[in-house]
């Protein structure tokens, strides 16, 4: 039965959860409203329109119901429009554990990685929006404000090391992921695009971009996202920390 109230999406451009909704949704070829909210004061009106104690989004509202989270939404629309299945007969489970591993796991590295990135090369800041390069004024805004997103995700320099270290067997773990078949077939599932859509958004930075190369990861996310922009050109990240990646 396709939906008939008003669908709105509640969301921010670089969120990578808002791209994943956002993809499912249009697989689901559900009529959408994709609202964004305000850089900076998004948590405050998440919380007011979703609860309090919700402050990222993404959020959904379907007529007067509101689900707020990736996850949760995605579940939500598989059981309001059961066609195009997010999580395909014989391996729904499966399916749901490799997305909530896509939004437990990987999720933050696609913030960490490129916000790290962005704070050593905060110049190119502007290229969110289609600035290639700030203005020295305008360097020492996203110098502010990087260091200030560092702050509120809580990303050093220690854990960006380690996040690098570690991202060839994320790489890895989604290969195996798509050999058992959970991502990467004929038709998408919910790790497709939750997976995807934070691989899309951390192959941005071309540092870790070669650790991508010819995966099942990178063609994921190509396939539901488009081509991979260069957000941060190689070089931000200190040599000795990319050890791992060559």
């Amino acid at each position: 039965m396709p939906i008939t109230e008003k669908v709105t999406l509640h969301a921010l451009p670089p969120s990578h959860p808002c791209k994943t909704v956002g993809a499912a949704l249009d697989y689901k070829g559900i009529e959408y409203e994709w609202v964004n909210l305000d850089f900076g004061k998004h948590n405050e009106q998440i919380a007011e329109l979703y609860g309090e104690g919700r402050t990222r989004v993404p959020g959904l509202t379907i007529g007067e119901e509101r689900i707020h989270g990736s996850t949760n939404i995605l579940k939500r629309l598989e059981e309001l429009a059961p066609e195009n299945p997010l999580y395909p007969e014989g391996i729904a489970d499966q399916v749901r554990e490799a997305e909530l591993w896509g939004d437990g796991e990987l999720q933050d590295f696609g913030r960490r990685i490129p916000w790290g990135a962005l704070y050593f090369r905060p110049e190119k800041l502007g290229r969110m929006n289609g600035i290639d390069e700030l203005d020295p004024a305008g360097t020492d805004f996203a110098m502010k404000f990087t260091r200030g997103t560092w702050k509120y995700h809580n990303i050093t320099s220690v854990q960006l090391a380690q996040d690098l270290e570690r991202l060839p067997g994320i790489v890895d773990e989604i290969q195996e992921m798509a050999d058992r078949g959970l991502l990467d077939g004929e038709q998408p599932t919910a790790a497709d695009f939750q997976i995807g859509a934070s691989v899309w958004v951390i192959a941005t930075v071309s540092d870790v971009r070669p650790v991508f190369d010819g995966s099942a990861a990178i063609r994921v996310a190509e396939r539901h996202f488009g081509g991979i922009p260069e957000l941060v050109p190689a070089g931000a990240f200190p040599a000795g920390w990319l050890r791992p990646l060559s």
